[in-house]
């Protein structure tokens, strides 16, 4: 009878050790759907926008409106995460999102669309924030890198995937019927987010400025990660059209060998990064990346194109997962919620400063010198990272 209490303890000890848990599979899944419709989005809603007879300038504007309305709205999520809780910041902005996606297909004006592009950026802030921050929760905190490289598998295989299927739906059912197939995998996502059981943090009454809208301890590896998602922008928006204009085909390759080596990577990067920290993986990830924007710049062949895409994929999966973890590692468990919304704030912040910024350069200068500037962006975020360790041992 002794013993059985040692027994018992060391069972739960045992089992609160364990990463798949009931509930972390469960916003594991509830992450793939909702990121699934999202995907299915991206590449039809140029499509659509153009039925509705807008042009370039406007497709990039959709795109665009989306990524800083979500920008906008972190920081509040992240306040009402310690606030209002977990659940409900996160059920909220699940059902934004389902509703605005629904609505696409009652849309019959550009202005229209612009507003609920605003709603849905709104819904996706709040509840990608918030899904973060609850896996966070669930993952012990020794094995976080580990486990915040599979909660990030989810997305990458609906990156993997939501594209061509989205695509592959445009061309044989109406946008109508498409927008509401996207919202019904939202709902799939709600209803399993509705049995999540949801550690309560309780908050440590502590005065709140008026103005916090930053966790600071999670600043240094966002401030890296913005110079790294810089080169999102220069992917997402113009490789297509560079490779067009370079007569390089397989750009669809290019998308589908970066998500898969996306999914290799997360396997063994945040395991590395639990066992020796962020100084095993990040030097490496960022060189990764830097080879594959300077084989983008040159881009002869298919060949090359698919080889950035692997590059790209192995060392973006290896960096971005230890980041996330170093963000909420030195933050207080009540402020998670602002170190996640921190850190995904810093990411849209590259993603569109890194568009519009590049559509300059690529009119001044050319497409190719888009991902010559891309590799610079990357080489200053190993820059500034050596700095911080500098600082850190000081």
């Amino acid at each position: 009878m002794s013993q059985s209490i040692p027994k018992e303890a060391a069972k739960e000890h045992i089992q609160s050790e364990k990463i798949w848990t009931k509930d972390f599979s469960l916003i594991v899944f509830s992450n793939f759907f909702i990121f699934l419709g999202f995907q299915m989005t991206l590449p039809t809603l140029p499509l659509f926008v153009e039925e509705l007879g807008g042009n370039d300038q406007l497709i990039g504007l959709v795109v665009g409106i989306f990524t800083f309305s979500a920008l906008v709205m972190r920081p509040f999520a992240g306040k009402a995460l310690e606030t209002k809780g977990r659940r409900f910041v996160f059920m909220t902005g699940l059902a934004i999102f389902i509703l605005s996606v629904a609505t696409y297909g009652l849309v019959h004006s550009l202005i229209f669309l612009f507003i609920m592009r605003v709603v849905q950026g709104i819904g996706w802030g709040y509840s990608t924030t918030a899904s973060g921050t609850i896996a966070t929760d669930l993952i012990p905190a020794n094995k976080r890198g580990e486990g915040m490289g599979y909660y990030g598998l989810s997305g990458n295989i609906a990156l993997a995937f939501g594209p061509t299927l989205g695509l592959a739906l445009a061309g044989k059912i109406s946008f109508t019927q498409l927008f509401l197939i996207c919202a019904l995998l939202g709902l799939v996502s709600i209803i399993l987010a509705s049995f999540i059981r949801y550690k309560k943090i309780e908050p440590i009454t502590v005065a709140h400025k008026k103005w916090d809208l930053f966790e600071k301890t999670a600043i240094p590896p966002s401030l890296l990660l913005f110079f790294i998602t810089v080169t999102f922008g220069g992917i997402a928006s113009f490789l297509p059209i560079y490779a067009l204009q370079k007569g390089v085909s397989g750009i669809e390759w290019y998308f589908l060998l970066y998500a898969l080596a996306l999914l290799v990577s997360r396997t063994f990067a945040g395991r590395l990064y639990d066992r020796k920290g962020h100084r095993a993986v990040y030097i490496p990830g960022t060189l990764l990346i830097i080879i594959a924007m300077v084989l983008l710049a040159w881009l002869p062949n298919s060949y090359l194109l698919y080889s950035a895409g692997i590059l790209y994929g192995l060392g973006f999966g290896t960096v971005q997962p230890a980041l996330q973890a170093w963000s909420v590692k030195e933050s207080p468990p009540h402020r998670r919620g602002m170190a996640n919304a921190t850190f995904f704030s810093f990411f849209d912040l590259g993603v569109g400063i890194g568009a519009i910024c590049f559509g300059q350069i690529a009119h001044w200068f050319g497409y190719s010198s888009i991902y010559f500037v891309s590799a610079a962006s990357v080489f200053i975020s190993i820059l500034i990272y050596m700095i911080i360790l500098r600082s850190n041992r000081a």
